[in-house]
């Protein structure tokens, strides 16, 4: 290996010391500029050139014009001395240059640092988003929210600039004087840039949804940090159960994760008979208005669990929470005990209380009219994994359903569950049919329309599709008079705001749902197990049910409505009128009328 010159070692120094950072160049001007003072000050000394012949005269003088940069008086010394001091003074001009730039670009690069947002959050309890995507603001708004008038901090951890996402933050999200919202950029799937987020000393990470691989990348990364220790909760929603983590490594990491497809398959399938239902469980499950709270009644003990129903007021019990179990609506019978918790309804965990109980005329017996025959027409068009329970969860009352418009791949699954059920027969448009044809011909036969978001495609390309749709369903219901009502799925909370409402079209949003649902367990983990049950196929699940086949039509007080609707299994949360306006929590002595086709919101296994 050939040797290397001094002038090559020379610049190999340099450009190490170069490549140090602003402290190593101020160290190293320093060292050049006491050096060069200490020359200046030798050879004035050793020439002779000082009046005073002292060298520490000379030192001082020279140390002196190189700081100042100041150029020399002639009757300050000889011409020789005056040399001197002149390439002092240069050499200070040099230096104070260089120092103000250095200083300067030092500045600039802590500055560019603090807009990267790559400073380190020094939180404690605080909530750590990690994702951020432009459009989706549900999930930031919820948890702002949900703090009430308690001092929050909500660290958001994205890949986009730090300055872009606050620039996002403050345009799209009214953020309360308590609640402080923090912005890092940060590789999502890298324990040590994540640990800058604080996220061992929070009290919740949430995984923003997005697909499925990268929150699993996301949840590896946090158990690595949290990794089994701590009091931090990690919670994620994911679309397809491959993705849902073990149960022992979950609890070990305090992972909890919720699978969407099954839950947002559930509410299109009972959204497109109850036209207002994907509107309801939105209304439910965000955090304006009346939320769920689980709180100890002493006054409860002793009493049957339909005895607090009818004397609650400012809140609706829904279930009791016992032992670490919650059951929602449990038998009338139900005896509350001694450290019993009542789960509720209401706008805030102080607002319910208990009254003394009205006297109530008896229930009257309810006749259920039940139609001659099944009835109703579901055109589906498109097709996902969702199919698959949509066709299990649809009501007795549906006679046909018809696929169209994609769905090869999915055709045996759905012919074996038809026969399955044996209540409605299933048929298949033809594909070759051009697409403007098809549309005219289901919006003639069927009652309702259900249109399933493509998943194999992108998330805005697949939104942009069904949007396309809608607006040529909506022309011809326009056109030709039509009354059937549209359910569509659409993945992104950005894309359905371009999209204006209808009375006619219930949206059913996959990041709008998840991220009230983050938001809620985020909130509340102990009461993961009632969500999971209210958005799940089996149990109690939210349900419109018509004031008259209820026999609650008419003129009645609060609290008759609730024993008449117990009597069946029901309990009564709210109300929603023809219009789809919709009122929660009433108080129990008022009086509403109802009309038949009026709605009230409720909770039940039916």
């Amino acid at each position: 290996m050939k040797k290397a010159t001094f002038k090559e070692r020379f610049s190999y120094w340099f450009d190490n010391k170069m490549s140090g950072g602003s402290l190593s160049l101020i160290k190293l001007l320093a060292v050049v500029s006491i050096g060069i003072v200490i020359v200046i000050a030798v050879l004035i000394f050793l020439l002779g050139l000082s009046e005073d012949g002292g060298f520490l005269s000379a030192l001082w003088n020279s140390l002196a014009t190189v700081i100042n940069a100041w150029m020399p008086f002639y009757e300050d010394g000889g011409p020789g001395y005056l040399l001197f001091m002149a390439a002092a003074s240069v050499v200070g001009l040099l230096v104070t240059s260089i120092l103000i730039g250095i200083i300067a670009s030092a500045i600039e690069e802590k500055v560019n640092d603090l807009k990267r947002g790559t400073s380190r959050v020094l939180e404690e309890g605080h909530f750590v988003v990690l994702g951020f995507y432009p459009g989706e603001y549900t999930l930031l708004r919820q948890l702002a929210l949900a703090a009430g008038g308690e001092p929050r901090c909500i660290v958001v951890a994205g890949e986009m600039e730090q300055e872009e996402m606050e620039q996002y933050v403050r345009d799209n999200i009214d953020v309360p004087g308590n609640v402080r919202i923090l912005c890092r950029t940060v590789d999502l799937f890298d324990p040590c840039a994540l640990e800058r987020c604080a996220v061992s000393s929070c009290r919740t990470v949430i995984i923003s949804p997005t697909d499925d691989f990268r929150t699993a990348k996301a949840l590896l990364a946090v158990s690595a940090i949290i990794n089994g220790e701590g009091g931090a909760r990690v919670c994620a929603v994911v679309s397809k159960l491959a993705y849902v983590f073990p149960p022992s490594i979950a609890e070990k990491h305090h992972i909890t994760t919720l699978q969407t497809h099954e839950t947002i398959a559930r509410i299109i399938a009972h959204s497109c008979t109850q036209p207002g239902l994907a509107d309801t469980f939105r209304e439910v499950f965000n955090f304006e208005g009346s939320e769920l709270y689980a709180k100890q009644f002493p006054d409860a003990d002793g009493r049957l669990f339909a005895d607090v129903l009818l004397r609650m007021d400012g809140g609706v019990p829904i279930g009791v929470a016992r032992n670490g179990t919650v059951r929602i609506n449990p038998p009338s019978d139900m005896v509350i005990e001694a450290g019993d918790s009542i789960l509720f309804f209401a706008a805030s965990r102080e607002a319910p209380y208990l009254t003394e109980a009205a006297a109530l005329p008896p229930v009257q017996p309810v006749t259920v009219q039940v139609s001659g025959g099944s009835e109703g027409t579901i055109a589906v068009i498109g097709a996902n994994e969702s199919l698959s329970i949509i066709l299990r969860e649809l009501p007795e009352n549906i006679s046909h359903v018809i696929l169209a418009d994609g769905g090869r791949g999915y055709r045996d699954e759905a012919a074996g569950i038809a026969e399955e059920r044996g209540s409605f027969l299933l048929s298949f448009y033809d594909e070759e049919a051009p697409q403007s044809t098809m549309l005219m011909d289901l919006a003639k036969r069927a009652s309702s329309i259900v249109v399933l978001s493509d998943h194999e495609k992108d998330d805005d390309d697949a939104d942009m599709e069904s949007i396309f749709l809608l607006m040529n369903l909506r022309d011809i219901r326009t056109r030709c008079g039509l009354t059937y009502n549209i359910t569509s799925e659409m993945c992104r909370e950005a894309n359905h705001s371009l999209m204006i409402t209808d009375d006619n079209t219930d949206f059913v949003v996959a990041s709008d749902m998840a991220s009230l649902i983050l938001a809620q367990m985020a909130e509340s983990p102990e009461l993961f197990s009632v969500f999971g049950e209210l958005l799940s196929n089996e149990g109690n699940e939210l349900y419109l049910k018509k004031a008259g086949r209820l026999g609650c039509s008419g003129e009645k007080t609060v609290a008759e409505i609730r024993r008449t609707a117990l009597a069946q299994g029901y309990i009564v949360i709210g109300c929603k009128d023809v219009r789809n306006r919709s009122s929660f929590n009433p108080r129990l002595g008022d009086v509403i009328r109802l009309r038949e086709d009026d709605s009230l919101i409720v909770i039940g296994q039916d």
